[in-house]
């Protein structure tokens, strides 16, 4: 993989992490969203409402973008996998913005996804 590929998958990733956590942040702010309750269509359209929710849409875009931009220079085997990268992003990001607890467990398997990650970046 060349460094231009690799900074194509690495920033499509790490676009796709930011997205989700503006989406948790916007989830947050409107509360728990049930499908059956009249509740929830005021819920979703004040969701829809939220920065978080307008900026990680807008980062879902840019990011599926790059993303095409990346798959058009690499194996979809191999950059699909540096997906589970995001998964790290967002472990250390609501535990530290938004205080959700992290266990030891969560971070051991984080790690073997890292490890599996490195792996596959090697080959």
């Amino acid at each position: 993989m060349t460094l231009h590929a690799f900074g194509l998958v690495i920033t499509g990733v790490l676009l796709n992490a930011v997205a989700q956590f503006l989406l948790k942040m916007a989830t947050n702010k409107v509360g728990v969203i049930e499908v059956s309750s009249a509740v929830s269509l005021s819920a979703l359209s004040a969701l829809f409402f939220q920065w978080p929710m307008v900026l990680g849409l807008l980062c879902y875009g840019v990011s599926l973008l790059v993303w095409l931009m990346a798959l058009s220079r690499v194996d979809v085997t191999l950059a699909y996998p540096m997906l589970a990268i995001g998964y790290v992003v967002n472990a250390v990001a609501a535990q530290y913005y938004l205080g959700e607890v992290v266990s030891l467990q969560r971070w051991l398997a984080i790690g073997i996804i890292l490890v599996g990650v490195a792996l596959l970046a090697r080959s």
